[in-house]
């Protein structure tokens, strides 16, 4: 395992921000860190990244131990915080070159080209990193954070301050790193953890609540299939209710219902032929599953 995580507490005062959580995570794998502010998540990345000490609990970095070997894990990590450490007055290079010494790197230039072009930095790359917009600092950072090839990369609200087209790039790079890397990563957009995740951790205010593989998280008991179908006429709901495998219908408005079952392939044919045998002007039929939105609202208690 690449990160492995057991009994991790963290006290600030009287306030416990991680309660006792424990995971594991392996090379290959993308996992979204979830949770709602004040969850826990950036202090769990922090302990993890050996930058705060926990007050009970273990973890390793590649079989390493944070606490005590904290240098030879750093080597083994790219971290890219929430609040992205800059110096203002420095050029793009220039700071690439400086945490490229930082590492020890041989080959600067190259190395420091190549992460340049491989985070979209090039048309900017020439200024200095206060001049930049907020998204073009988040790629300095992410460009810093895999500046040295690590094994394990940490980003907490990578595309914080993107617009869609940026989001949409950066997700790729995401994507790429995660094929050889193991990749933890934190972000308010469900639509990104949808969009990049293999799996997903939802802790809340400090415990972990969820840890599942996307599919299986929004395919869960409670999160059954629903079928949205829609009819030019305004039907009896009975008709639906009757329907075999059907566990619930809830009607939208005249001739739109939403029906919940186990079995959708099935539901979906008795409807077309309700529809051929009631003489019905079937307008659309189609599934949603759960959004990745309502599971997270669902754990952490949000109405």
């Amino acid at each position: 395992m690449s990160i492995e995580v057991s009994h991790l507490t963290k006290t600030y005062g009287t306030q416990t921000a991680v309660n006792d959580i424990s995971f594991s995570l392996r090379k290959g794998e993308i996992t979204g860190f979830l949770g709602p502010n004040g969850a826990g998540k950036s202090t769990s990345m922090k302990m993890i990244t050996g930058y705060v000490m926990p007050d009970n609990g273990e973890i390793k970095v590649c079989g390493i131990a944070v606490n005590g070997q904290g240098i030879e894990t750093k080597k083994k990590i790219g971290y890219l915080p929430e609040a992205n450490p800059l110096y203002p007055d420095m050029y793009v290079r220039e700071y690439l070159h400086f945490m490229a010494g930082i590492h020890g790197l041989q080959n600067k230039k190259d190395k420091i080209e190549d992460v340049i072009q491989r985070v979209g930095l090039t048309v900017e790359a020439h200024k200095k990193n206060g001049q930049l917009s907020k998204g073009y600092k988040q790629r300095v950072g992410l460009a810093a954070a895999i500046l040295h090839d690590p094994e394990v990369l940490i980003l907490d609200e990578p595309t914080s301050g993107l617009d869609p087209n940026q989001i949409v790039e950066i997700r790729e790079v995401i994507r790429q790193l995660g094929k050889e890397k193991t990749l933890l990563f934190s972000s308010h957009i469900m639509q990104e953890v949808e969009a990049v995740c293999d799996r997903v951790i939802i802790i809340n205010k400090g415990v972990l609540v969820a840890d599942a593989p996307m599919a299986s998280l929004r395919s869960a008991k409670n999160n059954l299939p629903v079928i949205v179908v829609q009819f030019k006429e305004d039907i009896d709901t009975a008709w639906l209710t009757a329907l075999k495998h059907v566990t619930e219908v809830t009607r939208k408005n005249a001739g739109h219902f939403h029906l919940t079952t186990s079995q959708e392939e099935s539901v979906r044919t008795q409807l077309m032929q309700l529809s051929i045998h009631k003489k019905l002007n079937l307008i659309s039929l189609q599934t949603e599953s759960q959004q990745m939105e309502d599971v997270f609202r669902e754990l952490t208690g949000k109405s």
